[in-house]
């Protein structure tokens, strides 16, 4: 089209090789057009080319990476532009919102810093007050204070920082905006709002948008038309509506069928709860109203709790593996005396603030809120990896607060992490068998060559068959689902009973989020585990948890069963939580 804002012509990319191996297209022939105001929606499993696609288009891909076909943004050949002009084009013209945001900011600056610099790099006639009252207003947009701003990236939470990135993104009001997986870190709340404002300003600025994510929900929602990519090919484009409702091509239906797989009510699944709940004592059908455990409670009136009778989950016969007691995790941001002496605010993040839990053994428990609400921070909490400001953490009838170095190593055996992003957590210095492998050396559990038996056995196990190819191998040799797999494995061979789960598939397409949660939900009976399942996708915890407790402000809400937490939600926030949610049957 004439007329198309952004146009890619028969692209082709092939990351470098050695010379006698066949060329291996990562993107292979892909052609679309973007007009002014169009949202476009790529979607397709990891490692099919969505984010060398972004990044190719961006002219960000390594110098000696294969390229070949055409890309055009208003008129202009983006690979023919100059490098000053390339320096403009990036910004001004075209926007890139990484997947993980600590790629995109500096930790030695702070996120005033790199608003200024984003801001006065591209127009320097701003003076330094102009350039901080338009930052703190995009900041705003997405919901980062004011008060944040001469804080540092690890100062905040995954999703602060993925808000932060995309605030960085508009700053500039680009034409064009390439947005990579841009709420993967994000609550449904949030990624709502965000998701609102770029349609918003899509229309207002006929600015297009290009969304690169694999939730489909998410895609189905706020974009014009969907692209279906598969083994670097598009295989399926269309209308919105078209692809959702009547698929044309077998991957497309099967990324649907593993999507609303995630969505659909399991009953059977919502029966065992049921009778796990009584085994307990508790009552099945019931929600407890969390208000109480908060120092200024909420009137009843604004969310009635059940008439079904308090039952309390403590039994004789059944004592919780884990029990949190007026738990707090409060941090002060750092100031000036004169600030600290004439400031009337309080500077103080409660990021867990009083905090009362239980969880039972072979439980799992869904700990659900926005972005920034205190629930990576209560994990670490748990694990004493940060010692909490107040209150109690019981694990096995043993409180871990102030225990010491050693004895505290002896209790992690026995509690274990599987965190958001894999490739973070394995050092890219080892192999697969040496990070799995790693904790029973820490822990003095087997010699070197049981050691390598047990990694064996575990490798096959998580499914990563035949073991031995993949024993030696680095993790930048996987794919973020094989990732996942083997960060599950390194936490499972210790033989824990408690595993802390923050965010696991978040990264993860529909159809490998299906395999992993199957896979864990196999381990948890076959290991006798107990998790702590933290997410910000409601289907997720809905299709994988027995209990929901909802979370906001360091203060956890509502606590109950997950079928009738999300058929009988008493919460504001909760229903907020579950009006947000993207819901592909909705289409």
């Amino acid at each position: 089209m004439t007329d198309a804002l952004f146009q890619v012509d028969q692209l082709r990319v092939a990351y470098p090789q050695r010379v006698t191996e066949a060329i291996a297209w990562a993107v292979d022939d892909v052609s679309f057009s973007l007009n002014p105001g169009e949202r476009l929606g790529l979607v397709g499993e990891s490692g099919c080319g969505k984010s060398t696609l972004g990044r190719a288009v961006m002219r960000l891909l390594p110098e000696d990476t294969r390229i070949t076909g055409q890309v055009t943004f208003d008129g202009q050949a983006v690979f023919d532009l100059s490098p000053a002009a390339l320096r403009r084009f990036r910004g001004e013209a075209v926007a890139l919102i990484f997947q993980d945001p600590m790629t995109r900011l500096d930790p030695l600056m702070t996120i005033g810093d790199h608003c200024l610099e984003t801001l006065r790099s591209h127009q320097p006639q701003l003076s330094r007050r102009q350039a901080k009252e338009r930052a703190i207003a995009t900041l705003e947009a997405v919901n980062i204070p004011a008060n944040r701003w001469s804080q540092y990236p690890h100062e905040f939470s995954g999703g602060m920082r993925q808000r932060v990135a995309i605030a960085l993104a508009l700053l500039l009001n680009p034409k064009l905006i390439v947005a990579d997986e841009p709420t993967t870190s994000l609550d449904v709340t949030i990624a709502a709002q965000i998701l609102r404002e770029l349609t918003r300003l899509c229309a207002e600025r006929q600015m297009a948008l290009l969304v690169i994510s694999h939730d489909l929900a998410m895609i189905g929602e706020y974009c014009d038309r969907i692209a279906v990519m598969y083994g670097g090919k598009l295989v399926e484009m269309g209308a919105t509506q078209a692809v959702l409702q009547t698929p044309q091509h077998e991957y497309t239906r099967s990324l649907l069928q593993a999507a609303l797989h995630l969505q659909a009510v399991d009953l059977e699944r919502g029966e065992e709860r049921g009778e796990r709940r009584e085994e307990r004592g508790e009552n099945a059908g019931e929600t407890e109203d969390l208000t109480s455990h908060t120092p200024h409670p909420v009137p009843d009136t604004l969310y009635p709790v059940s008439d079904t009778p308090h039952h309390t989950p403590h039994t004789p016969h059944h004592t919780p593996l884990l029990h949190l007691n007026n738990l707090k995790q409060h941090y002060t941001l750092e100031q000036s005396f004169l600030t600290r002496l004439f400031s009337q605010i309080d500077q103080t993040i409660k990021a867990v603030d009083g905090i009362d839990l239980d969880l039972y053994p072979g439980e799992t428990l869904g700990l659900v809120g926005e972005s920034g609400c205190g629930k990576s921070t209560l994990s670490r909490t748990i694990l004493q990896l940060i010692r909490p400001t107040a209150g109690k953490v019981e694990f096995l009838g043993q409180n871990l607060v102030g225990l010491p170095r050693q004895a505290m190593q002896q209790q992690r055996r026995q509690m274990q992490m599987v965190f958001q992003d894999p490739h973070a957590c394995l050092n890219p210095m080892m192999t697969i068998g040496e990070s799995i492998a790693d904790p029973l050396r820490i822990h003095q559990l087997a010699d070197p060559r049981a050691a390598k038996q047990q990694v064996i056995a575990m490798l096959e196990r998580v499914g990563l068959s035949p073991a031995g190819s993949f024993y030696d191998r680095y993790p930048a040799q996987l794919s973020g689902g094989q990732q996942q797999r083997v960060a599950i494995a390194r936490a499972l061979i210790t033989h824990p009973q408690l595993v802390i789960c923050d965010e696991p598939v978040s990264m993860l397409d529909s159809t490998v989020q299906t395999q992993v949660l199957a896979l864990m939900r196999d381990l948890k009976d076959e290991f006798n585990l107990t998790y702590l399942f933290i997410t910000h996708d409601l289907w997720v915890a809905r299709f994988f948890c027995d209990r929901i407790a909802v979370m906001q402000a360091g203060k956890i809400v509502e606590l109950g069963a997950t079928q009738d937490l999300f058929t009988r939600p008493q919460h504001p926030y909760t229903q907020t939580l579950l009006q947000a949610a993207p819901l592909l049957a909705r289409q």
